[in-house]
């Protein structure tokens, strides 16, 4: 009774994936329509795109940086202890809505920022990602664990993410357990970087 129930349940509603890919799969139609749109551009101008992506978020941010960095000044002149912790207390809870408001910039560029990576990629490796390895990107920004078997792409798929998060300026850290894997990926996607 309850495998009957529960095939029943996954046909109607399909499995946790199934609905997690139905929600990626918006984005990953934008991609290839701005994807589309870069076809025609210059090197030079697919390059600029990083700079373009950078200024938007640190538009996007200033507001946030300025009140931490007011609040941080102000930190630094008192010497009070007490008033100290006071202005590092509404530093912390300003960080974390910076890290809020810094995740809903990257998810407005991803489109554009995974499409600029798709077209590099496409330029300089001959090799263009294909739906799933978007879908694979989308996952590992969100901070998600995506699967894939050996001769899918991870090493691409990879490219997506890490773009998009250097953009920050924070940093982005690959790791691969396997020392040859890490040399010859880092060597060989080190072109689209």
């Amino acid at each position: 009774m309850f495998s009957i129930l529960s095939k029943t349940v996954y046909k109607i509603f399909g499995t946790k994936s199934d609905r997690d890919i139905k929600l990626i799969l918006p984005l990953v139609d934008q991609i290839k329509s701005a994807f589309a749109q870069l076809a025609s551009i210059s090197d030079d101008a697919l390059r600029a795109k990083s700079a373009e992506f950078k200024e938007r978020i640190q538009s996007f941010l200033a507001d946030i940086d300025a009140e931490i960095k007011s609040l941080h000044e102000q930190g630094q002149a008192t010497e009070d202890i007490d008033e100290k912790e006071k202005f590092f207390v509404a530093i912390d809870k300003l960080t974390e809505d910076r890290n809020q408001q810094l995740e809903i910039i990257l998810l407005e560029l991803l489109p554009e920022a995974f499409a600029v990576v798709r077209e590099g990629s496409k330029r300089v490796m001959k090799m263009r990602h294909f739906d799933v390895q978007m879908i694979g990107g989308i996952v590992l920004h969100r901070g998600e664990i995506a699967e894939m078997r050996t001769g899918e792409g991870k090493t691409l798929v990879a490219t997506l993410a890490v773009y998009l998060n250097a953009l920050s300026g924070k940093g982005v850290h690959v790791v691969t357990v396997n020392d040859y894997l890490a040399t010859r990926d880092a060597q060989w996607m080190g072109e689209i970087y």
